[in-house]
């Protein structure tokens, strides 16, 4: 069983138009990763081009974080998901587990073997079982230096170069933590300079085919507001329950059209390339969790694959890595196995050559 769930508002996209605040991109790409020495040091930039699929870091029977990577393919991974215990709580653990601290303890050996091999992580906060809890940090803890402490503590920990957001279900519309979090991104940024640490942030919102929802479009709006600059806004490609059958690369092609509309409207002095350089979009391989009418196949990959590389963006990502192979065929939203009849490691494969 996966964490995703189906969005269930309906779409109206507006938003005002807002002044810029500068976007953040990779201006080159990975050839290692590099440890903060002395007073900081810059850590490498993530590719212009990333493929970064999903890793369930509460499953690790299948394999440890660095041996799927090796294994797949996939040299950078998005690794899910960061939130506190209990609400009101201002420390973070892995999946919500104090046994797994954002200590070098938790994953800090695989991820330093991910990064010496060329490749690199990016943190993810929320989803969607933290988001209707309470226990996303940003909902959970009140202040905003608390919380950049936290992020900051990622980058001097494992020396990542970019954090994720994953903001979901009630995290949406909780204007108190959306107000928070964007204010913690602009400190973090602005630690992150002063220290000469190399930084950026994603948002990762659910979408429908028209776009995201107002209230998505209002997350976007709060961070241009408080000067957060925002690298990527990652839409999650699936689970749209509209049922009875949906296209899926269709409505990858269309949700991303309309972002750009939305994203004209935010930053409205940012050239049409830079826009789509800030599209990410993340499918889910197989059957997800609505089931066979929104199945995501092998041939999806290739045309999604060749549209991603043919409008630039700049985030290929599918949820999730621990899905890529075909254990069981005709099963819906399975958290291990993608429901199709497929070669281990076929999206991976597919998606891999899109990092550059």
């Amino acid at each position: 069983m996966t964490r995703r769930r189906p969005l269930l508002a309906a779409m109206a996209a507006a938003a005002a138009a807002l002044a810029i605040a500068g976007t953040a991109t990779g201006a080159s790409a990975a050839t290692g990763a590099s440890a903060a020495t002395g007073a900081g040091a810059w850590h490498t930039a993530l590719p212009h081009r990333l493929f970064a699929p999903y890793f369930e870091t509460y499953d690790t029977a299948d394999g440890s974080l660095a041996a799927l990577s090796q294994e797949s393919g996939a040299k950078y991974l998005s690794l899910a998901f960061l939130q506190t215990a209990t609400a009101g709580s201002c420390t973070a653990y892995w999946n919500g587990n104090p046994a797994t601290p954002i200590a070098s303890s938790s994953f800090g050996g695989d991820i330093a073997a991910i990064q010496q091999a060329g490749g690199d992580v990016i943190p993810s906060f929320g989803g969607y079982a933290a988001d209707t809890t309470g226990t996303e940090l940003a909902d959970s803890c009140t202040s905003v230096n608390a919380i950049a402490a936290v992020y900051e503590s990622l980058i001097t920990t494992y020396h990542v170069s970019r954090i994720d957001l994953d903001i979901e279900g009630t995290s949406l519309t909780d204007a108190a933590g959306i107000d928070r979090r964007n204010k913690a991104i602009t400190e973090t940024e602005r630690w992150a300079r002063a220290h000469c640490h190399r930084i950026q942030f994603s948002y990762t919102l659910p979408t429908l085919p028209t776009g995201l929802t107002p209230d998505g479009v209002a997350v976007l709006a709060n961070a241009v507001a408080n000067h957060a600059r925002i690298t990527a806004v990652n839409l999650l490609t699936f689970d749209y329950y509209l049922g009875p059958a949906q296209d899926m690369v269709t409505d990858t092609e269309t949700a991303a059209a309309a972002l750009i509309g939305q994203l004209q409207s935010l930053y409205p002095a940012a050239p049409a390339a830079r826009l789509w350089h800030m599209v990410g979009v993340t499918e889910m391989p197989g059957i997800d969790d609505f089931g066979p009418g929104e199945t995501f196949s092998e041939a999806d990959a290739t045309a999604v694959l060749n549209w991603a590389k043919q409008h630039r963006i700049g985030l290929l990502s599918f949820w999730a890595l621990q899905r890529d192979n075909g254990g069981c065929p005709g099963t819906a939203g399975a958290g291990n196995c993608s429901g199709l009849d497929q070669p281990t490691w076929y999206f991976s494969h597919v998606f891999e050559p899109f990092t550059r």
